[in-house]
């Protein structure tokens, strides 16, 4: 197993403390401090906020896109479907997809990294969700058609 870098555990650790207390008002001294380091360590590990907050978002979508291919493979389509809503409502997941509502809205309004890292993050996703229904027995063109349908269903609701 590799070994990680102090810029993939500061990631990790930021990851965790985003999902805790959201992005808006993040503010480097209280996450550094909260990660035992100082604020300058964190901008000598990423280039500059941005660059941090972009990390996060590609930290959260990555575990849970994760999270989704570790799933069983679901008996049919009904079962993909449930099985992601449960997925995506409870646990560490229902944090992930707040984080990234969180985003995608900041994104909305043309605030960078935001609008940029939810574009590039969800290609990501959409393959892991889409993974999750051809395991179900959809071939790959119907599973992107019911990765956008449930997709779009689960953010509305």
């Amino acid at each position: 197993m590799p070994v990680a870098t102090r810029r993939e555990e500061l990631a990790e650790a930021a990851t965790d403390y985003a999902l805790e207390h959201g992005l808006i008002g993040l503010s480097l001294r209280p996450l550094a401090e909260a990660l035992g380091t100082s604020d300058r360590m964190l901008l000598y590990h990423f280039d500059d906020k941005d660059d941090l907050v972009a990390t996060i978002l590609r930290t959260t979508v990555g575990r849970s896109a994760q999270s989704l291919r570790e799933l069983p493979a679901p008996r049919d389509v009904r079962s993909a479907v449930l099985e992601l809503w449960r997925a995506v409502t409870t646990g560490p997941q229902e944090r992930c997809q707040r984080l990234y509502v969180e985003a995608a809205a900041l994104g909305l309004f043309g605030r960078e990294p935001y609008a940029t890292t939810v574009r590039e993050t969800n290609a990501e996703w959409v393959s892991a969700v889409s993974g999750h229904f051809e395991r179900a027995g959809l071939g790959r063109a119907a599973a992107r058609q019911a990765t956008v349908l449930v997709d779009a269903a689960f953010m509305g609701l």
